[in-house]
């Protein structure tokens, strides 16, 4: 009885200001708690585009190369590649990718060849050193830690008025779009 006569107790402004801060600080730290949970949960794809090089010989025959690295923490599928802002198509698109336990490794300079036969043999060193052509496919998978080695023959829109001019390749995949510029060489027969 005594109890519920007594005048003396906590004012409402403190008691609102003490409601309030325990909110913020339940907020802050479920926030902090869904944060740390899908960052360090969700493995994300990130691609590395490597020695990009285009060609153009005086005969207006053009040739892209280059390397790509996943080293995000998941595997990845290409979806698409385009030069200049005009996609490739897969029938021009050879690759190859390196299996690093069998003791392949990636080449240290991508060379100009004249046709796709030319890849396979001696251009590469490694166990499995076979380039494929991507006919018929509509989609390159890349698994993570993986490399690839991707040449384009004939592409429909780099002529010998484009050398010296900066183009751009972006490779798509379902998540992302990984852009990389260079500029058109000039390729002069041995």
């Amino acid at each position: 009885m005594r109890m519920l006569k007594n005048k003396k107790g906590l004012s409402t402004v403190v008691t609102t200001l003490i409601i309030l801060v325990v909110s913020v600080l339940l907020a802050t730290v479920v926030t902090f708690y869904a944060i740390n949970a899908t960052t360090t949960r969700v493995q994300e794809e990130y691609l590395q585009i490597k020695e990009l090089h285009v060609w153009c010989d005086s005969s207006g025959d053009s040739l892209a190369a280059f390397v790509i690295t996943n080293t995000g923490g998941r595997d990845t599928v290409i979806d698409k590649i385009t030069i200049r802002g005009k996609a490739q198509n897969w029938s021009k698109i050879c690759y190859w990718k390196p299996n690093f336990t069998e003791g392949d490794k990636l080449p240290s300079k991508l060379l100009w060849v004249s046709n796709p036969s030319d890849l396979n043999g001696t251009m590469y060193q490694g166990a499995q050193d076979e380039f494929y052509n991507a006919t018929g496919l509509s989609a390159l998978s890349l698994r993570s830690g993986a490399s690839i080695v991707i040449y384009i023959f004939d592409i429909d829109n780099i002529s010998t008025s484009d050398i010296g001019v900066t183009v751009g390749v972006v490779v798509f995949t379902a998540n992302a779009q990984y852009h990389k510029e260079t500029n058109v060489e000039a390729y002069i027969p041995p």
